[in-house]
């Protein structure tokens, strides 16, 4: 079987998605490698992909830019009516079954 024309196709797509990035070069713990290899075979993807992904959940907006989303949307609905706590049904009660 020849597989020159999809290697070609590959090395076509690895060039196309991951030249324009940087080599970077880590050094993990051998706990953090088996977990990062655990991980990728039970996904189904490289090393390196499962490495971008991490670091994009880190970069990507959390617990620091609450703060910032809270004052750009507080009093956004400064004309919500909300109940009186003497109007809410209190005959309800959590029951463990």
């Amino acid at each position: 079987m020849d597989f020159g024309p999809v290697l070609a196709r590959s090395n076509l797509l690895y060039t196309l998605l991951y030249m324009p990035a940087t080599r970077t070069q880590i050094y993990l713990t051998a706990e953090q490698r088996k977990k990062l290899d655990a991980r990728r075979k039970r996904e189904r993807k490289s090393l390196a992909a499962v490495v971008r992904e991490a670091i994009d959940a880190y970069l990507s907006p959390g617990e620091a830019d609450f703060r910032k989303i809270v004052e750009e949307t507080f009093g956004s609905l400064p004309n919500l009516e909300v109940p009186s706590r003497d109007e809410w049904d209190r005959s309800y009660k959590w029951r463990r079954d």
